[in-house]
């Protein structure tokens, strides 16, 4: 649920796929919002890189910028628009060729687009990506008699898993994304996802590990399973859920360390699933498992198909099952008709159960979505101010967590050099995933990105950890 912009353009670690010998430009990318738009992303870059684009690590001088955008929630799609606006000054000025839009914005919002960006080149839905280069093609009017004819294209959302191999990453060479299914067939109140990314479909396990591997071979030690609801995994192609089957599968892969699970949706972690996971020599003990809200009436209102005994059974089932879980979850404040009793449990909630990690977001206003016609909106000021107070609560159980890691061991992964401290790295326990939970401050010897390392916590910072490193994870 966060957006995340990369860098533009940058520079590619460990692609699998490289460009073609007779080179057709250069262009930039910039992708916004969730990993699995960065996937997608990925996917464009290597298929742009095997029809002879070059890339290049800036969008001045490029021949053609591509904008993966974001369209979750009004603050991405503000987001996504900024983008979209610089790159077209840039084109104004005369330091970029064309622009380029795909992705979720694009999908949800393609008139508005239109109408406010005329200037953009071209216009592409999630479901195009595979025709990237056809696109970037029109609009660098290597396609000069379908330019301006044909600005946008548009696919409907497929009916199997569209294949991730051959990706260019822009992650780190030692992890990446794996994104399992497509879609969503949930009715969540609040969520336009289904109508951007249509109903959920199954990558089936053969490609899945296909995949797994191929990225393996490309240096990947850590591999971060993503979906919008990676426990509804199978249902569709199978019947019922094969998360089970597909963790023991991966358990298979060599060379992988580590697996990491996120957007696990709680209705379908039935005890086959948890003991999967659970008993997996390549699953770390940490969840993502978005919960939204802990009362009633409001999981009701947003349509989230479990209550407050079946959640509250669940984590308790969780902790006993596995130990050392690290539990991340997510919840929204202010959801329309929110009482101040509501609101309150939630809050209480937060503070008795105690979540390793834990975000919260203010309720966004969805055109199209069924909350839009609920009633009970509430100013953004009051939306605000609960989020505030639940991540108040949040600090201190998150602050009392790193402090009670003084004086233990953790394996950590190395990501790189610490930016502000001179002979230390950074890295992360099993319980932080990349660019949304903390760090490891870690000094010691020799420790490259990708290396596993013993570190003993010497001190916590905040969220964050201090440590040393003491010799090779058990």
């Amino acid at each position: 649920m966060t957006t995340k912009s990369l860098p533009l353009a940058a520079e590619p670690n460990g692609g699998t796929s490289r460009g073609a010998t007779d080179p057709k430009g250069n262009f930039a990318f910039i992708s916004l919002g969730c990993p699995k738009n960065l996937v997608d992303s990925e996917r464009m870059l290597g298929k742009l890189a095997q029809d002879g684009y070059t890339l290049q690590p800036d969008a001045a001088g490029a021949d053609v910028v591509v904008i993966n955008t974001c369209g979750f929630i009004e603050q991405a799609r503000q987001e996504s628009l900024s983008v979209i606006r610089e790159m077209l000054a840039l084109k104004a000025s005369g330091k970029v060729g064309s622009v380029v839009v795909a992705g979720c914005m694009a999908e949800r919002q393609r008139d508005v687009l239109l109408e406010q960006v005329p200037e953009v080149d071209q216009i592409v839905g999630v479901f195009g990506r595979e025709e990237i280069a056809a696109v970037v093609d029109r609009a660098t009017h290597r396609q000069p008699q379908l330019a301006d004819e044909q600005r946008s294209l548009f696919r409907p959302a497929p009916v199997r898993a569209l294949e991730d191999t051959a990706r260019l990453r822009i992650t780190p060479r030692h992890f990446a994304y794996l994104k399992i299914s497509e879609g969503c067939d949930r009715l969540c109140t609040y969520c336009a996802i289904p109508k951007m990314r249509g109903k959920h479909v199954t990558k089936p396990i053969e490609e899945v590990v296909r995949e797994a591997r191929e990225l393996v071979a490309d240096g990947v030690r850590e591999l971060i399973i993503v979906a919008q609801d990676t426990t509804y995994y199978g249902m569709d192609l199978y019947g019922r859920t094969r998360l089970p089957d597909l963790i023991r599968a991966l358990d298979k892969v060599e060379g992988l360390e580590w697996v990491r699970t996120l957007y696990a949706y709680p209705e379908h972690l039935s005890d086959e699933v948890i003991d999967a996971l659970a008993g997996s020599s390549k699953v770390i003990p940490y969840l993502d498992m978005p919960l939204q809200h802990i009362s009633d009436r409001v999981l009701k209102r947003m349509i989230r198909r479990v209550d407050r005994s079946a959640t509250e059974k669940l984590l308790h089932r969780l902790r006993a099952k596995w130990p050392d879980l690290a539990i991340r979850t997510t919840f929204i404040a202010g959801f329309p008709g929110e009482t101040d009793a509501e609101f309150e449990e939630l809050r209480q909630f937060v503070a008795d159960f105690k979540f390793e990690r834990l975000g919260v977001f203010p309720y966004s206003l969805e055109p199209g979505t069924p909350a839009e016609k609920l009633d009970g909106h509430m100013p953004d000021d009051v939306k605000q101010a609960r989020v505030a107070a639940i991540m108040e609560v949040q600090q201190q159980v998150a602050f009392g967590w790193a402090n009670a890691q003084v004086g233990k061991e953790h394996p950590v992964i190395i990501d790189g050099p610490d930016p502000e401290f001179a002979g230390h790295v950074r890295g992360r326990t099993t319980a932080d995933t990349p660019d949304i939970d903390c760090a490891v401050r870690v000094k010691g010897k020799n420790l490259k990105p990708g290396d596993f390392a013993r570190v003993k916590v010497t001190a916590a910072d905040g969220y964050d950890l201090a440590g040393r490193a003491i010799g090779q994870p058990w």
